[in-house]
């Protein structure tokens, strides 16, 4: 645990199922300050925000679609009103389908990007320019893939998005670092969460998943939310402009491991 997270203001998008869920819970046991964004029924939500409270945090939830300008303002906004701060901004929200690139159409193309590329643009420019109004020291973590260096047929859209981030994280980084705002990137791997929920209740695809990973499973949304408290705690104070991968080893080759090659 970082004591130095208590009381802090941290904004997740898609916050209310997956990684973004963990991330919430995470930072509730923190006893940090939650602004949980979501895009959906707000019945998890509901829950969620008490689950928080009753670790000693608080928490409300914002509906919005990120890839909308004026509800990023808005999720924006309300954690100025709900907690009179923003302090560390988890562009999180994201969305994947399988598609032949050649069978994509511009409307496939534009959602993916507009949601996981764009809202984590929206999402970094609002947060910063609150920061720098405010006079914060803040942080801001966006949630890449392994897919931002591991090419993924089918997903193009996707992978194209998850690479900008890439890119974006390290412009914003060397841009804002005078300023005190650090700018930092997490690739998750094969993660079990919702979206993956049916492959990996398949024994033969949960294997075949696994054979990638040198650690050898998948994933829980917790360790990436560990991961996320620990770029947005002062024990990280020195971290800025990375990519880091919580991937069990998947983008070290695994087919080379034991020698192979």
């Amino acid at each position: 645990m970082y004591n130095d997270l208590t009381g802090k203001t941290v904004v997740i998008t898609g916050g209310a199922t997956g990684i973004g869920r963990a991330m919430a819970l995470r930072f509730g046991q923190e006893k940090a300050n939650v602004v949980i964004n979501y895009f959906g029924g707000n019945q998890e939500v509901e829950a969620l925000v008490s689950r928080i409270e009753s670790y000693g945090g608080k928490a409300v939830g914002v509906y919005g679609d990120v890839s909308k300008e004026e509800d990023v303002k808005k999720i924006v906004t309300a954690a100025h009103e709900q907690f009179g701060s923003l302090d560390v901004m988890i562009n999180n929200a994201g969305i994947e389908n399988e598609i032949p690139s050649e069978k994509m159409t511009l409307e496939n193309w534009k959602r993916v990007i507009d949601v996981n590329l764009t809202g984590a643009f929206l999402g970094c420019r609002d947060a910063i320019d609150y920061m720098l109004k405010y006079k914060i020291k803040g942080t801001v973590i966006n949630i890449s893939s392994v897919h931002e260096v591991i090419p993924w047929p089918h997903f193009l859209h996707y992978a194209a998005s998850k690479g900008g981030i890439k890119m974006m994280t390290q412009t914003l980084a060397l841009e804002f670092a005078p300023q005190g705002i650090r700018v930092n990137n997490i690739a998750p791997g094969a993660i079990n969460t919702p979206i993956n929920a049916a492959k990996f209740a398949d024994p033969s695809l949960k294997a075949g998943v696994e054979s990638l990973i040198p650690l050898g499973y998948i994933g829980k949304p917790e360790e990436i939310a560990a991961v996320a408290a620990w770029l947005a705690s002062s024990e990280s104070s020195y971290v800025t402009g990375i990519t880091l991968f919580a991937d069990g080893g998947m983008t070290k080759f695994p087919s080379f491991q034991g020698g192979k090659g």
